[in-house]
């Protein structure tokens, strides 16, 4: 009998254990509708950007790569600088198909958090309204590309397109080139 309830109970411990278990899936999913609720307000234009964001503003962070120490958003995807943007000039030469190559790095924040980052913070308007991310006076992009964090394959494409450091300068060093 007492091998009988410790085994219904060692088999009743189990069944809340795995019950807790397949709670993650619930929260996991529980947490996929609010990036599912964002693409609808992003239709207006190119839906990475809001994808790429975090709800409570533009976390920005430092991160090493084959370039070095590079910015990086708070999910680690890397971040770049377009050289035909003009500093301090409050708009973005990225436009049209360009934007869908080159998703622009949005907040919410009026003052982007950032970590290890010494650069001068600030935003700009985006066409649409939203609020871009500046550094240094710089609008800062994504590449479509970059699919997981850590990918720099938009560093120096045409000549034109960069990683930033942590300073807020444009890494043209040959280092992580062509990847």
């Amino acid at each position: 009998m007492k091998k009988r309830l410790s085994f219904g109970f060692g088999v009743l411990i189990l069944t809340a254990a795995l019950a807790g278990c397949s709670g993650s899936p619930g929260t996991t999913a529980t947490s996929a509708p609010p990036p599912a609720a964002t693409p609808p307000s992003a239709t207006t234009s190119a839906s990475p950007t809001v994808d790429s964001t975090t709800a409570a503003g533009a976390e920005m962070k430092v991160s090493s790569s084959s370039a070095g120490q590079i910015v990086v958003d708070s999910k680690g995807m890397s971040l770049y600088f377009f050289t035909k943007d003009v500093k301090d000039s409050g708009t973005s030469a990225c436009v049209d198909a360009c934007l869908e190559a080159w998703p622009v790095f949005t907040t919410t924040s009026d003052t982007p958090t950032v970590e290890g980052v010494t650069g001068t913070m600030g935003t700009i308007a985006t066409p649409d309204g939203k609020k871009q991310v500046t550094l240094n006076g710089m609008p800062l992009y994504y590449y479509a590309k970059d699919k997981a964090p850590g990918d720099v394959t938009g560093q120096g494409v045409g000549g034109v397109w960069y990683l930033v450091s942590p300073a807020g300068e444009m890494i043209k060093g040959a280092a992580g080139s062509g990847y």
